[in-house]
């Protein structure tokens, strides 16, 4: 790669999860990495460990996941001198792992929380996918064929609703379709794979009460680990163009990639 690409990725957490492992992954890689999220010392916190292993990354908080808000840190992130060279930020690649999960019974959900879901998993990741791909359209196609790729990670609630995930579930689903969407509209080779498990974070552990949270901490067959998808995200970003069968296999999130032209519709 002579020009370090820039892969943005948003809804880092705690440092524990799936955003970060795919941080640490693709800066082990070789990519810069930036970091989006709300929590600025999290943010800062993660961001201070890729560099301390060796990989550059930089941290650019946002007040909330907004239209405004996302699409703006876009500019910040064109705009960053990374530490390493004076070249220009190309951006090849963005994860959207941001979300809001609500998990109460359907007439325990107030007008607050369900705007929560909406701004989170609708209306900021819009503006996200507006952004990533305004900045692909500017790149030459690389060595694979392909301008940049757009990832978003789901979950089970974008598959199917369930007790307690009315909300969640909602905007799940409107995420996925938005994915599905931009995919038809933009992609000549599009890669889209269904993720349908749980993801092993510290909050997805919470959530569960005495033995059923030890075994989801341990038991590897009911769960997934944020390690497993960034792989998923990188292997798809260094795949071949005429990868797409084999990708539908993998078992985790949900994925939508925008590629360059000339390259098989999957």
């Amino acid at each position: 790669m002579s020009v370090r690409p820039v892969y943005i990725i948003a809804g880092v957490g705690n440092g524990t999860g799936t955003g970060a492992a795919t941080a640490r992954l693709f800066a082990k890689a070789g990519y810069r990495v930036a970091l989006v999220a709300r929590n600025a010392d999290h943010l800062s916190n993660t961001a201070k460990d890729i560099v301390a292993a060796g990989g550059e990354a930089a941290a650019f908080p946002v007040k909330e996941y907004n239209y405004s808000a996302v699409l703006d840190v876009f500019n910040t992130i064109k705009q960053h001198k990374w530490s390493s060279s004076q070249e220009p930020a190309e951006i090849r690649g963005a994860v959207w792992n941001a979300g809001a999960g609500v998990f109460k019974n359907f007439l325990d959900v107030s007008e607050e929380e369900l705007q929560q879901s909406i701004d989170a998993n609708i209306t900021a990741a819009f503006a996200f996918s507006r952004g990533a791909i305004l900045a692909f359209r500017e790149n030459p196609i690389d060595n694979l064929g392909k301008r940049g790729t757009i990832i978003f990670t789901g979950a089970t609630a974008s598959i199917r609703g369930n007790v307690l995930t009315s909300a969640f579930a909602a905007g799940k689903f409107a995420l996925r379709a938005l994915s599905q969407s931009l995919a038809k509209e933009f992609g000549k080779e599009n890669i889209h794979a269904i993720i349908d498990g749980g993801i092993l974070t510290d909050r997805s552990a919470e959530r569960r009460i005495g033995e059923a949270r030890e075994e989801f901490k341990t038991n590897q067959d009911i769960r997934l680990s944020p390690e497993s998808i960034a792989q998923s995200a990188l292997h798809m970003r260094s795949g071949e163009r005429t990868l797409g069968e084999a990708e539908k296999e993998m078992p985790s999130g949900w994925l939508c990639s925008i590629t360059g032209p000339k390259s098989k519709h999957v």
